[in-house]
This record gives C-alpha cells, sequence and structure tokens, in this order.
C-alpha cells in the first residue's frame, strides 16, 4: 500500500476519521499570536521539540507550547513529552518564546498567554465575537470595562484576569423623529439637527416652514414646541419629535 506524502489533521479532524499512514502529518502553527501557517511533523505524536523544530525554531531554547483545540481551550505541551495527534482534536499550535505564562479566563475557559501583555483582538479572536458582541473584563464589586480591539491587556497583575463577551452597550442617543428611530451622537439636539433628520434631502425653500413639537425630553420642560435655533436636551432613548412641513403661500 503506497503511503500519501502528508495527511492534514485539520481535515481529519472536519471528516471524523483516524489520521492516515502518511510520512508527514500537517498541523497548524502560529508564533507568538494567532495568525497561523502549515507545517508537517513527521510522527503522529510528537514531542513539543519535534513541533518546534518543524517550525524551524529552535528547539533548545526556552518556548512555550499550547494545543490550540478545537473546543477554543487551550493545552499546555510539554516539549519533552508527546502529543497524541490522532485523538486530541488539535489541529493548531501556538508558541512563545518565553519561560513563563499567564493565565486567563474567557467565557469561563482556562486559557493562558505566554506573555504579559495581550492585545484585545487577540481576545475578540479568542471569543470568537460576533460584530454585535464585545469583550468585557470582569471588576469585582465595580462595573465591567469594556475591552476594544485595539487595546492592550496587562495579565501580570495578582489573581487571574477574567474576560466575558456580551452584546455591546448602546452608544448615543436613540430618538424618535416622526415616527422614525434615529441615533444621535450627544444629548443635546437642536430644532435644525432633528429638521435634517425629518427631512434629509428637502432643498432649501424659502417659503417653507417647519414647525415642531417633542415630548419626554430630559430638559425641563419635559414636552413643548421647539423653535429655530432652540434645543432640548434628550433622554438616551425615547425622546420624541414631531416635524411639520408647511408651505407657505
Amino acid at each position: 500500500m503506497s503511503i500519501s506524502n502528508y495527511d492534514d489533521v485539520g481535515d481529519a479532524i472536519r471528516e471524523g476519521r483516524a489520521l492516515r499512514e502518511a510520512a508527514a502529518y500537517r498541523i497548524r502553527f502560529g508564533l507568538e499570536g494567532l495568525t497561523f501557517r502549515n507545517i508537517d511533523v513527521p510522527d503522529p505524536v510528537p514531542t513539543g521539540r519535534q513541533i518546534l523544530a518543524s517550525a524551524g525554531l529552535d528547539h533548545r531554547a526556552d518556548y512555550i507550547l499550547y494545543a490550540y483545540l478545537d473546543t477554543g481551550d487551550f493545552e499546555d505541551v510539554r516539549l519533552d513529552e508527546t502529543f497524541d495527534l490522532r485523538g486530541k482534536g488539535a489541529e493548531r499550535f501556538i508558541a512563545f518564546k518565553s519561560d513563563r505564562d499567564f493565565k486567563f479566563s474567557l467565557n469561563d475557559r482556562q486559557l493562558a498567554w505566554g506573555h504579559a501583555d495581550l492585545l484585545g483582538s487577540f481576545l475578540y479572536d479568542l471569543a470568537d465575537a460576533s460584530p454585535d458582541e464585545a469583550v468585557f473584563l470582569e471588576v469585582r464589586g465595580g462595573e465591567d470595562r469594556i475591552i476594544d480591539p485595539d487595546d492592550r491587556v496587562n495579565l501580570e497583575g495578582p489573581g487571574i484576569e477574567r474576560f466575558i463577551t456580551a452584546p455591546k452597550p448602546q452608544t448615543g442617543y436613540v430618538i424618535l423623529v416622526n415616527s422614525v428611530e434615529e441615533t444621535v451622537s450627544d444629548k443635546h439636539v437642536t430644532f435644525e439637527q432633528v429638521v435634517k433628520l425629518s427631512h434629509p434631502n428637502a432643498p432649501p425653500e424659502t417659503n417653507v416652514k417647519f414647525s415642531m413639537t417633542y415630548r419626554n425630553a430630559a430638559s425641563f420642560p419635559h414636552a413643548g414646541e421647539l423653535g429655530e435655533g432652540g434645543s432640548v436636551e434628550v433622554k438616551k432613548k425615547g425622546t420624541v419629535f414631531n416635524v411639520t412641513r408647511t408651505v407657505q403661500s
């Protein structure tokens, strides 16, 4: 029976089959992050040092190696011990040139990183966050802190940092203009702003006038009429405006 040049561990996992006998076994390897490339290891049960060597790294140097399981968990791969590619559900491996790791929790999964400095975008990738979700750092006894993708998180503090994903917080102020929801960036809304929202494509006409009423405002009075040059303070959500366009003869 002929032996193929390599078998792809990821393909075997996705197809739910056992690894075939091959001259090499293809895995995905990342160095210092979540950008992966293909490498081939010569054994289906390689040591951590074999994986590093197959990636072109000096296996005698100080490296930390993790298997990134298809469950989303990390598993420590000791350099002098074997890792069985045939049944672990891992095609991705991440190495760090470091002599210590930093533990953290993400959506109750116990993960680790090879450096104290962790980019927020890595947390989003590890969490597989949807566009409507954000990553938050849990703050005991306080308000959880949102982590932006460009933020850098330090994992060196005492205890284990705990992160969760949740719906993105609402930004801006949602108002109702002629029964249509609109979002404005500031709580102070002017007459001219509301007119532009209600009639965005209206050409300037000297014989056209706009009148406006509002209700459920944050400022006092909470309801009334708003004239040109005026403004009101709106609530986070729920202030209502009605705009009427009148053509004068």
